[in-house]
C-alpha cells in the first residue's frame, strides 16, 4: 500500500507539473501570432496609416494601389 510520505510526494510533484504546464501555455498564447487579421484593424490601418497615401488602399496581400488604377 501505498505510504503518506509516498503520496506526499505524488502529490507535490503532479501539482508541480500542472503549474509548469499552465505557465508554459500562457507563455505560449501571449507569443504566438495571429493567422488572420482582424477586420477591424484593418480598417483602422487603412485609415489611419501614415504610410500610405491618401486616395489609395492595401490589398490583403500587401500591395498599394492608388485610386488611379482603378
Amino acid at each position: 500500500m501505498i505510504s503518506d510520505d509516498d503520496l506526499h510526494r505524488l502529490a507535490v510533484f503532479l501539482g508541480s507539473c500542472a503549474m509548469m504546464m499552465i505557465v508554459l501555455y500562457h507563455f505560449l498564447e501571449v507569443n504566438s501570432k495571429d493567422d488572420t487579421l482582424d477586420a477591424g484593424a484593418l480598417k483602422g490601418k487603412k485609415a489611419t496609416g501614415s504610410s500610405v497615401a491618401a486616395g489609395s488602399s492595401v490589398s490583403a496581400e500587401g500591395g498599394v494601389s492608388s485610386g488611379k488604377d482603378k
